[in-house]
């Protein structure tokens, strides 16, 4: 049947009437419905839009940190030690990378080649769980990621930081330290002075899309602040001359390490510290904890030999003796308090000259043990031993001096010729400072300083000298120190060999081998100490291992810093070295 014969009309719903109140009232209730909606969008978007837009930012506004340009290190003539280059850093959203396209495995492939990884490493990265980021690889050089943008790999994305570069490389290592991938300082300079060289990072607020594109700024930017310099008083030229003499030392030798320390004698700025084994700061992959010691300020040891200067120091500064007072030191041993202390060999009658020049253990137990042990402690705590050095610098050890009250005589005899105490190869360098500033030791730093400090007097000015001529006697014909000797400057220096303390006894056939002295001998402008630890090649005293290179250091640094030659130049000394006591 066609449906042009239905007839609606008879429909009983169709013909019933409907009330005209419901229609009214369904039209209203949508009208309600709408003003609703609208009252509410309003609300919403107008009057108490606070909670909106903090759920918006959450999911799409970021704060960028706008990283600051980290300060210079630089030496005392403002070469480079250490500075900041832009860098890239690669990070990916994994879920974006269609690393099952045969296109994207060969991007992929080529992008791992570029960052110098494993293809498998790279994929293992982007499988990681959190799929909305993850970093690639930090501090790239910048060109590399210059390249890798140009790959255009859709997930793959970077940003730009600062990464720091070392010219100095392995020779200043130990000073200027390094810094992690967050360019914060982890040792050395680098971590003392952090504050000052890190600046403050800037800052902007931007709306990102799901991809991690910047598509709108929204409020002001913060500008950063960058990091100031830092002056040192390094100078690199003694600096790579000292290291490299020091590592051909222990190269020859056959050492397990060594130090040098160069300080200007007038103002005390460390001119040059260095150590090997030492490391490249710029490439710390295969980097070991032997490596990352800085010998001359973590490493303490009994100083041996090198005190002795010392102790007469103190004998003729109490009027207890002269430089001609006469030591039997026969028959070459003492017994004190039943323990036996001998020399190499009977020196016999010596003057306290002679004590300091063929560097007598009898002849300076019997100067120390006329001394008052009180006397002793004071002039030692006086010259920085047993607290740690005033230098900004992490780790430097304080090393040991017990008190007098518990000295024995036996000990109070040895702590006379450098055994019983502890101390850095730095604190025996500064207390060498007292001889070369007329008995007043100054204070060690390594930031450049143009003013002469005031230091402490310990010793008077005639016992200073007097003792700086003993010390050329020692490192002149007939002293243990021969081979210090340079061409066109006097020298004057202790030797000096000690047995390794390991745990609570010494082992045995382990030596450390040290030099110390000062140059020019009347008008001292540098202090040089050198220890070389463990010699194992046939030769173990200072005299004939520390002492040739404290003669090249020596002569390098007074050459760079223009002082005058005070001696006519004629042939070295080349006589093999007094064996000298241990």
């Amino acid at each position: 049947m066609s449906s042009r014969s239905v007839n609606y009309t008879l429909s009983p719903l169709l013909a019933s009437k409907t009330p005209v109140w419901r229609s009214k009232f369904i039209v209203a209730a949508v009208a309600l419905g709408f003003l609703t909606l609208a009252g509410r969008a309003a609300y919403v978007q107008i009057f108490d839009n606070a909670f909106y837009k903090r759920q918006g930012e959450v999911r799409f506004a970021r704060t960028l940190e706008l990283p600051a340009n980290r300060g210079r290190i630089v030496d005392r003539n403002g070469l480079i030690l250490a500075s900041s280059v832009p860098a890239a850093s690669i990070w990916a959203i994994p879920e974006d990378v269609q690393s099952d396209k045969p296109e994207v495995r060969a991007q992929l492939k080529q992008l791992a080649r570029l960052m110098d990884m494993p293809q498998a490493q790279l994929m293992a990265k982007l499988a990681d769980e959190d799929k909305s980021f993850v970093w690639i690889k930090r501090q790239l050089d910048w060109d590399v990621g210059q390249k890798i943008a140009a790959l255009g790999i859709k997930g793959i994305y970077q940003r730009k930081e600062y990464k720091r570069q070392y010219p100095e490389g392995e020779s200043a290592a130990h000073i200027v330290g390094f810094t992690n991938v967050e360019d914060l300082g982890q040792e050395g300079m680098e971590l003392a002075f952090n504050g000052q060289l890190a600046g403050k990072a800037g800052s902007r607020r931007v709306i990102k899309d799901r991809m991690g594109r910047v598509v709108e700024e929204i409020g002001a930017e913060v500008p950063p602040v960058d990091g100031r310099d830092l002056q040192l008083s390094i100078d690199s030229k003694v600096q790579f001359f000292a290291y490299q003499k020091l590592r051909d030392a222990v190269i020859q030798h056959k050492a397990v390490g060594g130090s040098v320390v160069v300080l200007d004698a007038h103002t005390g700025e460390l001119l040059a510290l260095a150590n090997y084994p030492s490391f490249n700061p710029g490439d710390r992959r295969r980097l070991t904890g032997e490596q990352l010691r800085n010998r001359a300020l973590t490493d303490v040891f009994e100083p041996g030999s090198t005190i002795k200067p010392i102790t007469i120091g103190l004998a003729l500064d109490s009027g207890r003796m002269r430089p001609d007072t006469i030591i039997d030191t026969t028959p070459g041993r003492i017994n004190v308090t039943g323990s036996t202390i001998s020399d190499t060999r009977n020196y016999g009658v010596l003057t306290v000259e002679g004590v300091i020049q063929k560097s007598s253990n009898v002849g300076t137990t019997k100067i120390a043990l006329q001394l008052p042990a009180q006397d002793m402690w004071q002039t030692f705590s006086a010259l920085g031993f047993g607290h740690k050095p005033d230098l900004a610098f992490p780790g430097a050890a304080s090393g040991r001096l017990r008190p007098y009250k518990s000295w024995r005589t036996v000990e109070q005899a040895t702590m006379g010729y450098g055994y019983g105490l502890s101390a850095s190869l730095l604190q025996i360098t500064r207390a060498y400072t007292v001889f070369a500033n007329d008995g007043r030791v100054i204070p060690a730093t390594l930031l450049k300083t143009d003013q002469r400090p005031e230091g402490v007097q310990v010793f008077s000015a005639r016992t200073a000298a007097q003792v700086r001529k003993m010390l050329q006697m020692a490192a002149g014909p007939g002293g243990t120190g021969q081979r210090a000797q340079t061409v066109g400057y006097s020298v004057g220096g202790k030797s000096g060999t000690a047995r390794k303390q390991v745990g609570k006894s010494y082992a045995k056939g382990k030596y450390r081998a040290w030099f110390t002295g000062l140059a020019p001998v009347n008008d001292p402008r540098v202090i040089v100490a050198v220890m070389v630890d463990e010699p194992s090649n046939g030769t173990i005293y200072g005299g004939a291992v520390a002492a040739p290179v404290f003669s090249e250091v020596v002569q390098q640094t007074l050459r760079v810093m223009g002082v005058t030659p005070d001696v006519e130049v004629q042939p070295q000394i080349v006589a093999e070295a007094v064996q000298e006591p241990l």
